[in-house]
């Protein structure tokens, strides 16, 4: 019988990897400063914050409306369910 491709006894040729690099302890980022950190760190926010598309006020109202509306339904649902319960409880143990 032939061996799989990639079993466990012969590995293909993309799975040795050469160990004639040093691996690196950290990179180019490891060499920064805490101080340079914090501002890239601060930097990569502010962009990402420059790529969100913002609701417009009446998608904003639409939004707060629908989820207002749905919450009176929960805690509406949930009063239901605990009211049965506790009158249940009640008749059951008196």
């Amino acid at each position: 019988m032939t061996d799989a491709v990639g079993s466990i006894d012969m590995p293909d040729a993309q799975d040795e990897a050469p160990d004639s690099k040093k691996s690196r302890k950290g990179g180019k980022r490891g060499k920064k400063g805490p101080l340079k950190r914090l501002a890239l760190f601060y930097r990569q926010i502010v962009a990402e914050l420059r790529k969100v598309v913002w609701p417009s006020r009446n998608q904003l109202t639409t939004y707060t409306t629908v989820v207002i509306i749905f919450v009176v339904i929960m805690i509406g649902l949930v009063t239901l369910i605990d009211y049965g319960f506790s009158h249940a409880a009640k008749y059951v143990f008196g």
